[in-house]
């Protein structure tokens, strides 16, 4: 209880230093989409840096979230900012001598997308550790608005780098960032959890672990369900979402700036719905809440595609729209989940989420370059947009998926 304390001193520097963190990798990120949009202006080129950049996370983050319970935390965030930072240096240094090899850059993001896939779940698994139970919602909702904030911010900052260094300058920006993140880690400790002997890692001890949280997924049929279904959504949307950067160029005739002021609308759309749930807590029913947010994300983006290339302020204001359900949606997902899965296998069902949903999608994203660059982007926008909020309106006939929630609203 002790370690407890001084809890508000440590979350501030924690927060400090990963606030310059994300803003910079934020930053980075995006300069490195507008860098590829500009120099190739492929469709497919940006499919495969988005797939390089989620693969090995999907892949091993189940695993990962095991084994960073049995390890050191406060070690894992900084080895993993720093191999990250590390990523970050080999593709500055190629961009210096005049390396701009596509297949070094799809490899960095691969190995970035490792250290990412570590740093997270670690952060997350601190929280528990440093603050009081009575003030984790509160913890959540700050960090929900460094995270919108870097959203909003970060696409400025790398557009405005962008335009006054060369990409391996600006890629300099995320190794900064690292290190302050880094430095502030070294202020505080962070308690781990006693792990008995008998249950530090093993192949076979981590695949048991596994099994585990599969079961908690399938004997819940309205959970099962709802994970097909957001499985389905998230198959439409992520090719949607690397698509963005190409619209605004080809489609409407936008630049650099566009292309930043459509990344902040959805950050700012972010913030708003976070701020919505914050000060109104709806009464909906979550389920409810995440079908409808569906289905109006899914009519946003085919809208993205129909309107005409002039009407670049449409597209903006949809955008926000996008960023406004889509944190919604997050929020009440995660939210059901918290309330039909035990405790003891929730970290386990989080992590089986996020592989489940990313992995099928990236098939999806193995065609999504050349059937963009042959039919058009906004044609796939408005393809991938009606589905996924088809999928919102099936949502709602699914008996299993309603009665989510069901037995706490009565």
């Amino acid at each position: 209880m002790q370690e407890k304390e001084n809890w508000k001193r440590k979350f501030l520097i924690i927060w400090i230093g990963q606030f310059i963190s994300l803003i910079t990798s934020s930053a980075v990120n995006f300069a490195i989409i507008i860098w590829l949009s500009i120099e190739h202006g492929s469709a497919e080129i940006l499919a495969y840096g988005a797939i390089a950049g989620m693969l090995p996370a999907a892949v091993i983050g189940p695993f990962a979230g095991i084994y960073i319970d049995r390890w050191n935390r406060k070690k894992t965030m900084m080895f993993a900012d720093g191999f990250v930072a590390l990523c970050t240096l080999v593709m500055s240094v190629s961009f210096y001598i005049g390396y701009e090899s596509l297949i070094l850059i799809y490899a960095m993001l691969a190995l970035r997308s490792v250290g990412s896939a570590f740093h997270m779940p670690a952060m997350q698994a601190s929280v528990p550790m440093i603050a009081p139970a009575s003030e984790l919602l509160r913890i959540a909702g700050v960090n929900q608005m460094i995270q919108s904030i870097s959203a909003i911010a970060g696409p400025a900052l790398g557009t405005l780098a962008i335009t006054l260094m060369s990409i391996g300058n600006v890629l300099l920006l995320d190794i900064v960032g690292a290190t302050v993140a880094i430095t502030a880690l070294l202020f505080v400790h962070i308690p781990n959890p006693e792990i008995p002997e008998k249950a530090k890692a093993s192949f076979e001890q981590a695949w048991n672990d596994l099994k585990l949280g599969f079961k908690a997924i399938l004997d819940n049929k309205g959970l099962t369900w709802l994970f097909a279904y957001s499985t389905i959504a998230t198959f439409c949307i992520m090719p949607v979402a690397v698509l963005f950067p190409l619209l605004t160029l080809q489609y409407f005739g936008g630049g650099k700036w566009e292309m930043s002021i459509v990344e902040m609308a959805w950050g700012i759309g972010m913030l708003v719905g976070g701020s919505v749930l914050g000060i109104f807590k709806p009464t909906i029913r979550k389920v409810v809440m995440i079908n409808m947010t569906t289905i109006i994300l899914g009519i946003s983006l085919a809208l993205s595609g129909v309107i005409p290339p002039h009407t670049f302020w449409i597209l903006v204001g949809l955008t926000a729209i996008g960023g406004i359900v889509a944190t919604i949606y997050n929020a009440s997902f995660m939210t059901v989940l918290q309330e039909e899965v035990r405790a003891e296998v929730m970290g386990r069902v989080f992590s089986l989420y996020f592989s489940m949903a990313i992995i099928p999608t990236v098939i999806g994203l193995l065609g999504t370059g050349w059937v963009a660059d042959f039919f058009g982007v906004n044609n796939i926008f408005i393809a991938l947009g009606c589905i996924i909020a088809l999928v919102g309106v099936f949502s709602f006939f699914n008996r299993f998926v309603m009665e989510l929630g069901k037995k706490d609203s009565c």
